[in-house]
């Protein structure tokens, strides 16, 4: 593996989020967490020129759980993101990643899926993934069984040998997600993954994803700007106010799995919808 290809991987390598002490989940049992972020907060710049971004947030993850974060642009969310990712430390607060401290710059310890696939050009989709896989630490022969056994699960088979620019842009998200998803790492992070698709496309997306998620049940921590989306992912969502970002409130997702897309026909998904979205409405106001 060249050094290039060692710090494009780095750079994408990554994340997590949720929070305020009264608001989030840090009531569990601490062993059932995955992620756990206490007080944390951000601040750039010192003097008068400082500007805190994140005002001290606290949340939690849990085994096996879907939890998606909404808040405004500008709310510190790759920030959190960063944080939690080690590739920037904390000003003040704690982050725990299995039970262990986190951000204080050790990379590697979570699956991170970006914005855009982030996938190198010059390299296949096979290659892509199994490259992505040894990096974190999976033996190159193990790495090459199970990009074998998976592309075909997830519709890719005839494309293993395809390089990156003749896939769409739901392929490409495929390819990033299952790269995430075969990582060894305990927790997900997914930043906006399906932000830049048509509607159509990211609805599809939206069901792929769950069914592969449900059969895995990974920890998943889930940032977007949709509410719609993070009704139908999760089983929590964390509502973040504008910057310097607390918690505002954490609401408890009551449809059970596995899930329809009828369900966003249901009065109370649209109920919750609307409730979510007069929150942050609210808060912009303030």
């Amino acid at each position: 593996m060249s050094d290039k290809e060692t710090r494009t991987l780095e750079r994408i390598e990554g994340v997590s989020i949720i929070g305020n002490s009264e608001a989030s989940s840090l009531s569990q049992p601490q062993a059932s967490a995955v992620l756990r972020l206490d007080n944390v907060n951000k601040v750039y710049g010192s003097g008068k020129h400082a500007k805190t971004i994140i005002g001290g947030v606290s949340l939690s993850v849990r085994e096996g759980e879907f939890v998606s974060v909404i808040g405004p642009s500008g709310s510190g969310k790759s920030t959190l993101f960063r944080l939690i990712g080690g590739l920037e430390a904390p000003t003040a607060g704690t982050i725990e990643l299995e039970g262990k401290a986190a951000g204080d710059g050790e990379r590697g310890r979570i699956a991170y899926m970006p914005q855009q696939s982030s996938l190198l050009q010059w390299k296949t989709v096979e290659a892509n993934i199994e490259l992505a896989l040894t990096i974190a630490g999976v033996d190159r022969s193990e790495a090459r069984a199970l990009v074998q056994q998976w592309l075909p699960r997830v519709g890719l088979a005839d494309y293993a040998q395809a390089y990156p620019h003749v896939l769409s842009g739901g392929m490409q998200q495929r390819v990033s997600f299952l790269r995430a998803l075969l990582s060894p790492q305990r927790l997900m992070c997914l930043d906006e993954p399906f932000g830049s698709l048509d509607a159509l496309t990211r609805i599809h997306m939206q069901q792929w994803l769950l069914s592969l998620w449900e059969a895995d049940r990974r920890s998943v921590l889930f940032v977007t700007h949709s509410i719609e989306e993070a009704v139908f992912l999760s089983d929590r969502i964390i509502v973040l106010s504008a910057s310097p970002s607390v918690v505002l409130q954490e609401f408890e997702v009551p449809f059970p799995r596995p899930r329809a897309g009828s369900i966003r026909n249901q009065a109370a998904f649209n109920e919750l919808e609307s409730e979510i979205y007069a929150l942050l409405d609210n808060n912009s106001m303030h």
